[in-house]
């Protein structure tokens, strides 16, 4: 079955695109000489890891500590932030789009995870935001085969025998997609999982036993090798527009069925009989703009949501400052509406994956 390797990221990201400009005249993918793929034994290729922590080490005012010995790792592919118009993929020698990425990401995202564990995120070769020809899908692959190999050195210089969390947000969902498709399931990897946070895409409900064989969504907050997922939207989006725009890439590969509902996991609850939950649930998210520094001080209490037609709707006290892009998308905002609550509940699978393994 053919993969669309751009489509899931074009879809959760075409109102945007579309009313910002980002669809520019590119060279055919074929007639542009790709950058040079990065050496993943060298610091500047990672923006956290083996080297150091680099801004993943942030731990935001109100915020719990970070593990001080963590037993576990997370591999965390970060979204897109190289918005060039005339280049399909990002040249690593670009520093400022690294120094963007560490601090609009790896900051404020990658962060939620050292509560648990000892992040690793790899640059790589991310795709722009344009299309052309089909050009996307094509740059999509290239980035995947340095993912892909960040993952086999990661896997290398690691003790094995430890857990490991798989999480990515947009275009870094879909990365960590592909690694859970083509190389954890099925493999000895997969008893390692404690989970795989697939955010900010569009994975249809149907896609579980199928693309993705023992591997299920995750039911409750506990639950180990598992896959959660949100797309985040005010109420005042076109619900029934989104939904039918987001579950198109399922349709197009597998059919018109059900399984073409997107998976929607409430992050205020972590639980499938849960779906909906008010503002009292939330236990923390990240006001403001991305900036220098550390992100400002979290704030309790302001976020409200329910998972309604696979997605998941959201309703942010204004105070918090958090902008959406056009139609109702709070796509920046995946995580840091509910930073504190994602950062406890992957302390909570990563326990829930040490108390199994002692049985």
């Amino acid at each position: 079955m053919k993969r669309r390797a751009g489509t899931r990221l074009a879809a959760a990201l075409l109102p945007f695109t579309l009313a910002t400009g980002l669809v520019a005249e590119i060279p055919p993918f074929a007639e542009q000489t790709p950058p040079p793929a990065p050496d993943y034994g060298i610091a500047a290729n990672w923006a956290a890891g083996p080297f150091g922590a680099g801004a993943s080490a942030v731990v935001p005012p109100g915020a719990s500590a970070a593990a001080r010995r963590p037993d576990a790792d997370v591999f965390y592919v970060h979204p897109t932030t190289f918005k060039a118009k005339d280049r399909w993929n990002q040249d690593l020698a670009d520093d400022a789009t690294n120094r963007w990425t560490d601090v609009s990401v790896i900051a404020r995202q990658a962060s939620a995870f050292n509560g648990c564990c000892r992040v690793w995120a790899p640059r790589y070769r991310q795709a722009s935001f344009v299309d052309r020809d089909g050009g996307r899908d094509r740059a999509m692959e290239l980035a995947y085969t340095d993912v892909a190999r960040a993952f086999d050195w990661f896997l290398a210089h690691r003790d094995g025998r430890r857990p490991f969390i798989l999480a990515g947000h947009s275009q870094g969902g879909w990365m960590v997609a592909a690694l859970l498709e083509r190389k954890v399931q099925g493999t000895p990897l997969q008893s390692r999982l404690i989970a795989a946070y697939i955010i900010g895409i569009n994975l249809g409900e149907g896609e579980f036993g199928t693309r993705f064989k023992g591997i299920t969504p995750c039911a409750t907050p506990a639950q180990t090798g598992c896959v959660v997922q949100w797309n985040a939207l005010l109420p005042s989006a076109n619900l029934p527009v989104m939904a039918g725009l987001y579950q198109s890439t399922y349709v197009k590969t597998y059919g018109d069925n059900p399984g073409k509902l997107t998976l929607c996991t409430n992050p205020l609850t972590f639980d499938r009989n849960r779906p909906a939950a008010g503002a009292e649930a939330s236990r923390g998210a990240v006001p403001g703009d991305p900036g220098e520094g550390t992100p400002q001080p979290l704030v309790a209490g302001k976020v409200a949501a329910r998972c309604e037609q696979g997605l998941l709707l959201v309703d942010p006290d204004p105070a918090l400052g958090l902008k959406p892009l056009p139609g109702g998308v709070m796509h920046y905002h995946d995580i840091g509406l509910f930073y504190a609550d994602l950062r406890a509940n992957a302390v909570l699978r990563t326990r829930a994956w040490f108390k199994a393994a002692r049985r």
